[in-house]
């Protein structure tokens, strides 16, 4: 049986519709993102022009509703998007943070009046969304998120900081963790505001410089007396830790599903480049050393491959999935790395130059293991889920 990249394989999840959808967007990344990627690597940040031509696509939050500006698919739909865009080895331009981990916030929580005046903007790519949750002094313990929203009249108060946050240096609106009232429990005075970024008192700290993921702007955020209407609210206050809970289920698969994708084109660009590179009069695929490293990822990739399809059916399907999301953010990062780890090491001392994408994509799987929660953080969820 040849060895297929994971986009090719006989699957079931996807219906003919999911399948043009794919082809539309795989052109597009051929066309309007590959081209760019260097110059975004180089200036640190995607262009503004690619969210509104996706939007105008259709790629941005396709699972929405048309009366909302969206394309009116599912999250199949949006799948297909985090899938290509990891094939492409790209991983600055942050669509899936924006369409299906921060915008549902708003499209499940909000009121028909935040909806209305967000959502069409953020699937037209008009309107950049951020999501503040972690601080300088707390990661994934949201217990601990100290950042306040103190309520003066028809308005709050916010103030605090914000840090690792993507598209913070771009995003036109933010959805901003803080803690409303002081209580026994920090977990029942956690809110979630919407917080437009031209507010006096919202201010982008700086820039971070990463690792990997050069192209994705990370940026420090702080509040100083930030005054958002009350209305800006998401929900009612204290509820912002049930809608946390709620939507890290999503957070964590989409992570596992770019992980996926991101070992599979690994694999099939690391297959092609031992094919082609010669050692000792042959090509290195015929070393005994290449063929069991290479089988031993193409197994690791079809078990995760297997699992995680079937995971994304029973969640569009909405079954509740706490346990097996967290196994799949941890499965999937963990085999992502292994994958790449490997086969870079097959490249020889190329696979360490930059003008390989493997070297990207080294750097770039690292934090998969860390955001969405570490996966030691991973661990802990899945023993409570088993009772432990």
């Amino acid at each position: 049986m040849a060895i297929q990249s994971g986009s090719d394989m006989e699957r079931s999840l996807f219906s003919e519709e999911h399948e043009i959808f794919r082809s539309n967007f795989r052109q597009f990344v051929q066309t309007r993102v590959i081209p760019q990627q260097a110059k975004w690597r180089q200036q640190g940040v995607v262009s503004r022009e690619i969210w509104l031509e996706a939007g105008a696509s259709g790629f941005l939050c396709p699972w929405m509703e048309e009366e909302y500006g969206g394309a009116g698919g599912d999250f199949l739909h949006s799948v297909v998007v985090m899938e290509e865009l990891s094939r492409a080895y790209e991983s600055g331009w942050a669509a899936s943070l924006h369409s299906d981990i921060i915008v549902p916030y708003i499209h499940s929580f909000g009121s028909p009046e935040q909806k209305a005046k967000w959502l069409p903007g953020c699937a037209s790519g008009e309107t950049i969304t951020a999501l503040a949750m972690t601080e300088p002094g707390t990661g994934s313990d949201l217990a601990g998120i100290a950042t306040t929203a103190k309520r003066d009249g028809d308005h709050y108060v916010i103030n605090g900081a914000k840090t690792f946050i993507s598209n913070g240096m771009s995003c036109d609106v933010v959805v901003v963790a803080a803690r409303t009232e002081n209580s026994d429990d920090p977990h029942r005075s956690l809110s979630l505001f919407i917080v437009e970024a031209d507010r006096p008192g919202f201010i982008r700290s700086r820039k971070l410089e990463k690792m990997g993921m050069e192209s994705q702007d990370t940026a420090e955020l702080a509040f100083d007396d930030c005054r958002v209407p009350a209305n800006n609210i998401i929900g009612q206050e204290g509820a912002g830790f049930m809608m946390l809970m709620q939507k890290l289920q999503q957070e964590r698969l989409c992570v596992a599903i770019m992980s996926q994708a991101s070992a599979e084109k690994v694999l099939e660009d690391a297959i092609a480049y031992t094919k082609e590179r010669q050692a000792f009069g042959r090509p290195i695929s015929k070393f005994q050393n290449t063929q069991f490293t290479l089988a031993q990822c193409a197994t690791e990739i079809e078990v995760g491959r297997a699992f995680l399809d079937k995971l994304v059916a029973e969640h569009v399907a909405g079954k509740y999935l706490v346990k097996e999301c967290s196994m799949a953010k941890l499965w999937q990062t963990e085999m992502q790395g292994r994958v790449i780890d490997a086969c870079l090491q097959l490249y020889g001392g190329y696979g360490y130059m930059l003008e390989y994408p493997i070297s990207r994509a080294y750097m770039d799987a690292r934090v998969q293991r860390i955001y969405a929660g570490t996966n030691e953080i991973m661990k802990v969820i899945i023993a409570k889920q088993m009772g432990l």
